[in-house]
């Protein structure tokens, strides 16, 4: 795939497996710069070695403006200003039915789901802004458009970031900034291994089986009938991420087997 973005310089969070960590490799492929950042040097350095190529690893906490501002320094000592952004940290954060969560698990999922993506796209404007090319994707969720009673505050978070993506969108289009958000559903990442594991136990069944049960009782759109692949989502967001998307502004795609019911 020749996305025509060669000799470009992307930072992409949350990279050290899942979504970022494909969606790096893609650019990496591509002759793209990538520096990839989360939350644990450690897993962050073993993840730039399955890289290869032109790859740097930044450990940074999304939750912390002082964090940020020191990877942003990282960043410009080593590669200078960067062309594209994507945001794909995020937790599952507080789960129960709403007269469960507390005001502490509110902010957490706020904070790391909703306010990160704004922290980050803050700190590094300036840089992507310098140009006149630039690309920002933000990882948002079918739960931004189809909530579930058991995690409102993801999906509030997550309905927060297509509201951000689409007011970002409109302010920064003419100068050659294009924000778009892509919205997984069920991929195959350490996030929903976590959630399956966690329903295997409940259940006393294994963890095929709870996939299985989970898509038949709470995913029953998901014509695929499968877990996603992370870089099945990968693709997409290279494609925003490139020349091949120059018209495309303001969009969400939906990577997610057909969950969302409404079209």
């Amino acid at each position: 795939m020749d996305l025509g973005i060669a000799g470009k310089k992307a930072l992409i969070s949350g990279a050290d497996s899942g979504i970022g960590w494909h969606t790096a490799k893609l650019l990496v492929e591509e002759g793209v710069t990538v520096v990839i950042t989360d939350i644990d040097q450690p897993k962050l350095d073993k993840a730039a070695a399955r890289l290869g190529g032109a790859v740097y690893a930044f450990a940074a906490d999304v939750t912390s403006v002082r964090s940020l501002a020191t990877l942003h320094r990282r960043v410009q000592k080593a590669v200078g200003d960067i062309d594209i952004l994507v945001q794909s940290a995020g937790i599952t954060g507080a789960q129960g039915f709403f007269h469960e969560i507390d005001d502490a698990g509110w902010r957490n999922t706020i904070d790391v789901d909703l306010l990160g993506p704004v922290r980050i796209v803050r700190q590094f404007l300036p840089s992507l802004r310098k140009g006149g090319w630039g690309r920002i994707v933000l990882v948002a969720s079918e739960d931004a458009s189809q909530p579930y009673d058991d995690e409102i505050p993801y999906c509030a978070a997550k309905a927060g970031v297509l509201a951000l993506m689409k007011g970002l969108s409109r302010t920064y289009a003419p100068e050659g900034l294009l924000v778009n958000a892509v919205s997984p559903a069920f991929i195959h990442t350490p996030m929903t291994n976590a959630m399956m594991t966690k329903r295997a136990k409940k259940n006393k069944t294994t963890i095929d089986k709870a996939i299985e049960t989970f898509l038949d009782e709470e995913r029953p759109y998901m014509e695929l009938k499968r877990r996603g692949e992370p870089d099945e989502v990968a693709n997409v967001i290279g494609f925003l991420c490139s020349d091949r998307s120059s018209f495309v502004v303001g969009a969400n795609y939906r990577v997610d087997s057909g969950s969302v019911a409404s079209i």
